[in-house]
């Protein structure tokens, strides 16, 4: 089951040998497909992509098998498409290269070979997707901009209501605003109960004079549900 399909001396395929390759191709890109859109942000057209991945890759393998020179050729035209893409996360880069890998090895003949370890990549996939392994406990994480009038001190100004209210608290940066006459701070807060940020937000605009303060999403790049 694990011997190659084709014969490595051979340069002619059968159409039977030929066509077993494909649909195994076919098939296992549908399962890379499913897989990806299990628990995952995705969109129509990456999923179909990764369905016919596979083919396209067992094609480029089958020709160049073989010719050294063709097969440089082709892996600086795969560099191209790399470069030119838009990088994605990392469930996509896993999925784009389990789709490449099943390519590879049904254009090498590898039929059994590749069903047997997409099947267990699948299955373990889909094992710590329901498990939510490797998942964070969820925290609140807030952004807060705090306008301050220039004559307060901001250093350990709400120290004491961070402490209080908050797992943690970083002072990103301090900007002066309206021709120097006010201080904008800017704080990256981790929030012990989402249920008090106003309890917070009342609390610092007694510090700050009732003065302007914004509190929003952390700028994240989140690529999974």
């Amino acid at each position: 089951m694990l011997s190659s399909l084709l014969v490595e001396s051979s340069v002619e395929v059968s159409f039977k040998e030929l066509l077993i390759c494909i649909m195994t191709s076919v098939l296992l890109g549908l399962l890379v497909a499913c897989v990806h859109m299990y628990r995952n942000v995705y969109s129509k057209n990456f999923v179909i992509t990764l369905a016919v991945l596979p083919v396209l890759v067992q094609l480029v393998i089958m020709l160049v098998n073989g010719n050294l020179g063709t097969g440089v050729a082709v892996l600086g035209a795969f560099s191209l498409i790399r470069f030119r893409s838009v990088a994605g996360g990392a469930r996509e880069i896993t999925s784009i290269f389990w789709s490449m890998g099943i390519g590879l090895a049904t254009g090498m003949g590898y039929v059994g070979y590749v069903t047997l370890f997409s099947l267990i990549i699948a299955l373990f996939l889909l094992i710590l997707n329901t498990v939510h392994f490797g998942e964070k406990q969820k925290v609140t994480e807030r952004e807060i901009k705090i306008t301050i009038p220039e004559d307060l001190d901001y250093p350990g100004l709400f120290d004491d209501l961070f402490q209080e209210y908050t797992y943690s608290a970083t002072l990103d940066s301090v900007k002066t605003t309206n021709m120097g006459s006010l201080y904008e701070l800017r704080y990256r807060i981790t929030l012990k109960d989402s249920q008090t940020e106003k309890e917070l937000m009342d609390a610092m605009r007694i510090r700050n004079g009732n003065l302007t303060i914004i509190s929003g999403k952390v700028a994240t790049n989140r690529e999974e549900l």
